[in-house]
C-alpha cells in the first residue's frame, strides 16, 4: 500500500497540483456562467450639477434603452439599479439644448460593456426658476333644498405660492381644489379639500389643507337671488 501511495501520489506531485490548478482554471474560464451574454435594461435619464434657479421645461424626459454585454452570470443578477445613465448640466442656460448621450454618459460595473444607448440624443429645454402667490379659487358643486342657493364661498388660505420654469408660472392665473359636493348645505358648511394645480411643471411650495366654506341664501322669489 506504501509502495501504491508513493508510485500513483507522492511522483511529480507538484506537476499533478499544477494541472489540477490548470484544469479548473480552464475549466472556470469556459463555464457557462462566464460566456458573454447581452441585455438591454430601461432606465431614467438622471442630471446632476444642474445651476441653482434652473428648471428643465420639458414636458417630457425620455427614458434610455441601454444594451450591455458581459459574463452570464453578471447579466442575470443585473438589476435596473446596477446602471445609470447621467447627464452634466453644469453649463445649462434658459432655453433648448441637444446633448449627446454615449457610453461615456453611461455608469456600470466594470465587467460590462456597453453596446448601445438609445435613444442617442437628449433635447431638453431650460427655463429660470420663478416663484409668486397666486389666489386660491374653489371648486364647489352640489343640489339644493328649493329656495335656497349659494351666496358666498370662502377659501382658506385665499392664496397658495408656486414654482417652477418662469413662462409656466407667469401664465398661470390661479391654482383651484378638488371639488366640493356641498350637496344639502343649510346655512353654512365648512369642507376641507386639496389644492390643484394643472399643469404639471409647475409645484405648490407648501403643500397645506385648504377649508372652503360654504355660506347660503335664500333665493329672491320670482328671481335667481343676488
Amino acid at each position: 500500500m506504501k509502495d501504491f501511495f508513493k508510485r500513483w501520489v507522492l511522483h511529480n506531485f507538484w506537476l499533478k497540483v499544477l494541472s489540477l490548478l490548470m484544469a479548473t482554471g480552464l475549466w472556470l474560464a469556459i463555464s457557462p456562467d462566464q460566456e458573454p451574454a447581452e441585455v438591454a435594461i430601461r432606465v431614467p435619464i438622471e442630471f446632476s450639477h444642474v445651476p441653482q434657479g434652473l428648471e428643465i421645461s420639458s414636458t417630457t424626459i425620455p427614458e434610455a434603452q441601454i444594451r450591455v454585454r458581459g459574463p452570464e452570470r453578471l447579466i442575470r443578477e443585473l438589476r435596473t439599479t446596477d446602471i445609470h445613465a447621467e447627464l452634466e448640466l453644469a453649463d445649462a442656460k434658459p432655453g433648448e439644448r441637444t446633448f449627446d448621450l454615449t457610453a461615456q454618459q453611461i455608469r456600470h460595473q466594470r465587467d460590462l460593456h456597453v453596446v448601445q444607448v438609445v435613444p442617442g440624443q437628449v433635447h431638453l429645454s431650460f427655463d429660470s426658476r420663478l416663484t409668486r402667490d397666486v389666489e386660491i379659487h374653489p371648486r364647489v358643486t352640489g343640489s339644493f333644498v328649493a329656495g335656497e342657493q349659494i351666496g358666498r364661498v370662502l377659501v382658506d388660505p385665499e392664496k397658495i405660492t408656486i414654482t417652477g420654469p418662469r413662462h409656466h408660472v407667469e401664465i398661470l392665473d390661479a391654482a383651484t381644489t378638488d371639488p366640493v359636493d356641498a350637496s344639502g348645505t343649510r346655512t353654512q358648511a365648512t369642507f376641507v379639500t386639496n389644492v390643484y394645480v394643472a399643469d404639471p411643471l409647475v409645484q405648490v411650495v407648501q403643500v397645506t389643507p385648504v377649508r372652503v366654506t360654504v355660506i347660503m341664501e335664500k333665493t329672491t322669489p320670482g328671481g335667481s337671488g343676488h
